[in-house]
């Protein structure tokens, strides 16, 4: 189910349960950390060598990381030991995401064959531009931007007359140098931005 906006949590009240679907692949009915500390300590035969998170529905840029459930989900195996890539689709269209099976499988093989290049505790969060994969305009290594919301908070009564809050929604605006994740995608650019555990 939709786990946007999970972060880091973990399942702590109730039982978690797995099931294998027709296709061979493993459900777990917890968070997306839930899934990767099930996946490596009881559901894998083999401990894995690297951990993709993802493809999410939406951006992951900016402060945003800390809420992502993709992001942790990464965070996790990296914590673990394993090195971990969050990917991140950034336009609204996701059924496209079919067409960005070929640039995903380069981009994958490059990060693969550097893995053992960056520092222990780094997690890569990868962020696809909305526009078509022959349209992209190369990959660029970034630095996270900041994201500002304005009006994201709404304020109404219920139909019984008790009073309720939203939160999302509003107007949202980008600040960052020109090394940031969101103008990276904002010019047609993959932006892959290397975490830290180690905040």
């Amino acid at each position: 189910r939709e786990q946007s906006a999970t972060s880091h949590s973990l399942t702590l009240y109730h039982p978690l349960r797995s099931r294998r679907t027709t296709d061979g692949s493993i459900m777990v009915d917890g968070t997306p950390t839930d899934c990767v500390i099930l996946a490596v300590n009881a559901l894998l035969e083999a401990r894995p060598d690297l951990c993709f998170s993802g493809v999410n529905h939406g951006p992951n840029m900016g402060e945003d990381v800390l809420y992502s459930g993709t992001v942790a989900a990464a965070m996790e195996a990296t914590v673990l030991g394993i090195p971990s890539v969050a990917i991140s689709y950034a336009g609204a269209n996701w059924e496209s995401l079919d067409a960005w099976e070929d640039t995903l499988e380069d981009l994958m093989r490059q990060i693969i064959s550097r893995k053992g290049t960056f520092p222990e505790t780094t997690l890569l969060n990868v962020n696809l531009p909305p526009v078509d994969p022959a349209e992209v305009r190369g990959v660029r290594v970034t630095a996270l931007g900041k994201r500002r919301y304005s009006d994201s908070l709404t304020r109404a009564l219920d139909p019984s007359g008790k009073e309720y809050f939203w939160i999302g929604g509003g107007s949202m605006s980008w600040d960052g140098g020109g090394d940031s994740d969101f103008r990276a995608i904002d010019e047609g650019y993959i932006s892959v931005t290397p975490l830290h555990l180690d905040l």
